[in-house]
């Protein structure tokens, strides 16, 4: 198992609608040099319309098992870090972080906030390693269709 400690960055903006006052998201991930595990998300940017927070310190992990979705995320248009995160006394608390396609699915499918944010450059080179390292593609498989010609073709 390897790891890559990363802090998430997450955004609140305020919102002109009459049923929802604010929007929260993940909107990006930084190296979590220095930072504690825990605590309370750190305000790092504030305006009129946004308020930005640093929170805490995530440990990517990286599996055998997810090598498969892993290449995938690599693969995709634009590769994405996955931050799962959940609103805690009315404020966005990022709870797990994931480079698998596959786990934010399985976040999404639960019913759980998930945002892809932009991967660093050196997550990438990280995490291509890995899979270059650990991906072995499936082998394709020859499938036998039904011939409805076939009697007529033997001598």
């Amino acid at each position: 198992m390897q790891q890559f400690s990363i802090a998430v960055i997450i955004e609140k903006r305020r919102l002109d609608n009459p049923w929802v006052a604010e929007q929260w998201e993940a909107i990006g991930v930084v190296p979590a040099f220095g930072r504690a595990d825990g605590g309370s998300p750190e305000r790092i940017y504030a305006d009129d319309e946004r308020e930005r927070f640093l929170s805490g310190r995530f440990d990517l992990e990286l599996f055998r098992d997810e090598a498969a979705n892993y290449h995938l995320n690599l693969t995709s248009a634009e590769p994405r870090v996955f931050v799962l995160w959940r609103l805690l006394d009315e404020v966005a608390c990022p709870v797990a972080v994931s480079l698998s396609y596959g786990e934010a699915a399985r976040w999404l499918d639960s019913g759980e906030q998930c945002d892809g944010v932009p991967i660093l450059p050196e997550i990438a080179d990280w995490l291509g390693d890995f899979v270059n390292t650990h991906y072995k593609p499936e082998p394709r498989k020859k499938i036998r269709r039904n011939d409805p010609f076939a009697a007529e073709k033997q001598p």
